[in-house]
């Protein structure tokens, strides 16, 4: 505990509850700051979503006040204090309803809103994998210390670039505005998972640093109940997020492997000059594109391929285009 927050460095409970809980101390100044700041950052990272400009999200991660309500989760189930888990959570809430309608009403705004789908601020946001979420677990520890310590409280705004609060849900309201809500579940998967990851590793690291013992050594203890459902409430959260994200894992993996597959398929029959374009899955069918000038070999042979590869034998569609990729040189 010495390493991870000196007795030097470390906020006290009351400062810590100060900075994370929006009723203590100048409550409307925490509150509009937290409106204003959380609308403006929507508007930045929405702008940033259709625009396809990786520097106008990054603003608007910078800008997000997010991080504060959800540190304040994590307070109140160290703490064991209801209310704060409770106004935290609303806060978290109302702050995902806020940014997702601007990322609607944004979207009703562009002249053809499903050409922002195919852009690389929603590609890379819709389909989260278990990397994203081990990526959220170590952010949200650098954020739990950073809150915790007076010395390293420069590296927030690094931290809330890397955990990317905002812009997952403009994702969601720009795809539910397109009218692709599977692309906004896949979003919203990633910013929960975010959420999930902070708050798990905030009461870690608020725990290590005593802020319960002293909780506990000023509440009653009927004020303990709370949290032990917090727990489980968290528990069942991770497990949640965390099977979408490993499923997604697996399925870039299998893609992997079906590309490769299709590759060997495809030089075995005489294919040499063909290219694998892209594999896509749909339920229970694999998509498998391919340019190629000529014919191709039997699609049986790739189809028992395959099957051998992945668990549950999807059916294999090849979509083969023909022609070939040309330069100038």
């Amino acid at each position: 505990m010495l390493a991870l927050i000196p007795p030097t460095q470390r906020r006290t409970l009351d400062e810590l509850t100060d900075r994370l809980d929006f009723s203590v101390g100048d409550s409307s100044s925490k509150r509009s700051a937290f409106w204003i700041m959380l609308t403006l950052s929507g508007i930045i990272a929405v702008s940033g979503v259709v625009a396809d400009s990786t520097a106008t999200v990054i603003g608007a991660m910078i800008v997000a006040p997010l991080s504060t309500p959800i540190l304040g989760i994590g307070l109140g189930i160290v703490t064991a204090r209801g209310k704060l888990i409770l106004h935290s959570v609303g806060y978290v809430l109302a702050g995902v309803v806020l940014v997702t309608l601007l990322g609607v009403v944004i979207a009703q705004l562009l002249p053809n809103p499903t050409n922002v789908l195919s852009n690389s601020q929603v590609l890379g946001r819709t389909s989260p994998t278990i990397v994203d979420l081990l990526a959220a677990i170590a952010t949200g520890f650098a954020g739990a210390i950073a809150i915790t310590r007076r010395d390293v409280g420069d590296v927030l705004p690094g931290v809330a670039i890397a955990i990317s609060l905002v812009p997952p849900l403009g994702v969601v309201g720009v795809c539910l505005g397109s009218g692709a809500p599977s692309l906004a579940l896949g979003a919203f998967v990633l910013f929960a998972s975010n959420v999930v990851a902070m708050v798990i590793t905030g009461v870690l690291v608020l725990t290590v640093a005593s802020y319960g013992r002293e909780a506990i050594a000023e509440a009653a203890e009927g004020q303990r109940h709370p949290a032990r459902r917090a727990y489980l409430v968290l528990a069942a959260a991770l497990v949640v997020v965390a099977v979408p994200m490993v499923i997604n894992s697996l399925t870039s993996l299998w893609a992997r492997q079906v590309a490769t597959a299709t590759t060997s398929w495809l030089e075995a029959g005489g294919a040499t000059n063909a290219e694998v374009t892209g594999v896509s899955w749909s339920g229970q069918t694999v998509t498998v594109s391919v340019l190629a000038p000529g014919e191709l070999p039997p699609v049986n042979t790739l189809q028992q391929t395959v099957d051998d590869l992945v668990p549950w034998s999807p059916e294999v569609v090849v979509i083969h285009t023909t022609g070939q990729r040309e330069s100038a040189s």
